[in-house]
């Protein structure tokens, strides 16, 4: 970690300060971590909030996100639609659901990273094997 000295207006340094207080955290904690959030990927509160929300579930709970994979119909649909993409032969429907298809995987992929983070976090050591569906 590399030392950085910021000054801050004392009305910020209050606010960190009580709230470092109410949490029982030193003011350099909360403040780091705010700081932290605020070069998180630009999300919707709602998906901040789901990710946020995996630091309280379980070490088991998290390794079945981890696990998780998009089902292979929905690979298999994403797929040919982004290959008729490239050709140039998709309709505005078809270029709705790729859409929708790509989200959903954006969103398990960052719903996986995170849990791996925690998992980290928590001791355990990430490879290719433990990411490997229970069912293979």
């Amino acid at each position: 970690m590399s030392d950085y000295t910021v000054a801050i207006p004392e009305k910020l340094y209050d606010k960190a300060r009580r709230v470092a207080e109410e949490t029982a955290q030193p003011v350099d904690e909360v403040i780091l971590a705010r700081l932290e959030q605020s070069f998180e990927p630009d999300l919707p509160a709602d998906e901040r909030a789901e990710l946020r929300a995996l630091a309280y579930l379980s070490d088991d709970a998290l390794w079945t996100i981890a696990r998780e994979q998009m089902p292979s119909a929905k690979q298999a649909q994403m797929q040919l639609l982004m290959d008729k993409n490239s050709r140039g032969t998709i309709t505005d429907a078809e270029y709705e659901e790729q859409a929708r298809l790509v989200e959903q995987g954006q969103r398990l992929t960052l719903r996986k990273a995170e849990a791996m983070k925690q998992l980290m976090s928590r001791g355990y050591t990430i490879t290719l094997d433990n990411l490997k569906p229970a069912d293979e």
